[in-house]
């Protein structure tokens, strides 16, 4: 079954900032359920298990936030995708900073994806940003698996947040120190939703 962005679940009254449009989330989420569509179809067909069952989450959190990236960037009039690897922030302003790229900039928006309902989402560090989380679901349970749903955007928050609307997440000595928003954090971005279903 192929999976179909919603339209009517989008907030028409929302203003979106770069000169985004409610057809560039559309079009670069309807990317993404093509893409598992027909990769899941060619696995299931040999026998194999859905790309949804063989990735850990955070594997599969950081696959969909690339492909949105590239997507939201191949889509968008006046954002491209920060070519610096690994950089901040994921799209830019066209010609902000030198060959589209930089390795911490203010002028752009952060992408990020999650399993967790509302929008909760680990990020290297507290910055002052424009923070897109995009909101999925995953059936892991249905039985025989071939009767899964496929994987379902549900939520889509776009906002800008300060450092002040984060808070810090302690680690062990090993650990990578993440920043996740405060619960007044999520409350300014959840006010700002691009897409409820």
């Amino acid at each position: 079954m192929r999976q179909k962005v919603n339209l009517a679940k989008f907030n028409a009254e929302f203003e979106y900032p770069y000169n985004l449009r409610q057809e560039d989330f559309l079009l670069a989420m309807q990317d993404v359920y093509d893409f598992f569509q027909d990769v899941n179809a060619l696995l299931v067909g040999r026998g194999l298990h859905r790309l949804d069952d063989m990735l850990r989450p955070a594997a599969m959190s950081g696959l969909i936030s690339d492909m949105l990236t590239t997507s939201m960037a191949k889509h968008a009039r006046s954002l491209v995708e920060n070519s610096f690897f690994n950089g901040h922030p994921d799209l830019l302003v066209n010609g902000k900073y030198p060959d589209n790229a930089v390795k911490s900039g203010t002028e752009g928006i952060e992408i990020k994806s999650t399993r967790k309902r509302g929008g909760a989402v680990d990020t290297h560090g507290a910055r002052e940003q424009w923070m897109c989380v995009f909101v999925y679901q995953v059936d892991a349970t249905s039985q025989p698996t071939s009767e899964r749903s496929p994987m379902k955007f549900t939520e889509v928050y776009l906002g800008y947040v300060e450092i002040g609307d984060f808070r810090k997440n302690s680690r062990g000595e090993l650990g990578t120190r993440t920043a996740t928003l405060d619960r007044f954090g999520l409350s300014k971005l959840r006010k700002q939703w691009v897409y409820l279903d």
